[in-house]
């Protein structure tokens, strides 16, 4: 630290006015920004991270195989399939006595696999 500032903040007040409107114009809407939010924090779970990479293997598993796959009680498996379906990660489809459960879109997919990607590279 040089002269009482710290280094992750700018040493003088400079504003880009046509940069900041540009951003600012483009900058989604609260509903939008509330949205996705949510859903980084329902995929903020080691356990539902587990259930979407397991989906984005098999195009569907029952409620039955994720809870085999992950070591969890029906009850549990299907308590954290809920909560993604809440958040439109996954959809469900009933066959019978039984419930499968596929990826709602390639998006949920791909978030995880971006996210995979970047701890990979950074070495966390």
């Amino acid at each position: 630290m040089k002269s009482g500032i710290a280094k992750d903040t700018c040493n003088v007040v400079c504003v880009n006015k046509v940069v900041v409107a540009r951003v600012k114009k483009a900058l989604p809407q609260g509903r939008e920004i509330g949205e996705a939010a949510d859903m980084f924090s329902v995929l903020g779970d080691p356990t539902r991270i587990k259930i979407i990479f397991s989906l984005s293997r098999e195009k569907e598993l029952c409620v039955c195989d994720i809870a085999t796959i992950l070591g969890l009680t029906i009850s549990a498996a299907s308590h954290q399939l809920r909560k993604l379906r809440d958040a439109r990660a996954v959809t469900c489809r009933n066959y019978g006595n039984m419930v499968y459960y596929s990826l709602a879109d390639k998006y949920v997919e791909a978030l995880l696999c971006d996210a995979l990607r970047h701890v990979l590279k950074n070495g966390r």
